[in-house]
C-alpha cells in the first residue's frame, strides 16, 4: 500500500471516532407526542371491530378516558394526577355491546413517558408498551 493508501485509511478512522466522541452526552430520542404539561400520552389503537371505552384504574378507582372507535387509533391525555403516590396504573378496555374486556397489567409510569396500548380483535390478546 502507497502512501496514498495509508493517508485516507487514516484519515477514515480519525473522521469516524470523532463522530463517536463529539456525539457523546447528547439525547438523540424525542418524545413521540406532544404532551401538554401535566398530563400523559395515552396512544390506544384499536384493531377491534367494536367501540371500547378505555378506563384509568388507580387508587382503588376507575376513571373514564375517553371511547376508542372500533377499527381506528385514538390519542387520549392523562391527567398526571391520576398516578398517585406510586405512580401506578392499569387500564381498563371495556367493549361496547359485549362482555369481552381487556387489562393490562400495573404500570409504572414516570415523567416523560407514554403509553401505547393495542387492542386485538380479540381483546384477552391485547398488548401495552410504556416508552
Amino acid at each position: 500500500m502507497g502512501r496514498g493508501g495509508s493517508l485516507r485509511i487514516l484519515a477514515i478512522v480519525v473522521t469516524a471516532s470523532g463522530c463517536f466522541i463529539f456525539n457523546r452526552g447528547k439525547p438523540t430520542r424525542e418524545s413521540a407526542f406532544r404532551v401538554p404539561a401535566g398530563e400523559i400520552a395515552l396512544s390506544v389503537t384499536n384493531h377491534n371491530y367494536l367501540d371500547v371505552v378505555v378506563y384509568v384504574l388507580h387508587d382503588g378507582q376507575h376513571t373514564r378516558v375517553g371511547t376508542a372507535t372500533g377499527s381506528s387509533a385514538q390519542l387520549f391525555y392523562v391527567p398526571v394526577r391520576l398516578l398517585g403516590q406510586g405512580r401506578e396504573i392499569q387500564l381498563l378496555g371495556d367493549a361496547i355491546g359485549s362482555d369481552a374486556y381487556a387489562r393490562t397489567e400495573t404500570l409504572i409510569i414516570q415523567e416523560g413517558q407514554y403509553i401505547e396500548w393495542t387492542l386485538e380483535t380479540d381483546l384477552s390478546r391485547s398488548s401495552v408498551a410504556v416508552y
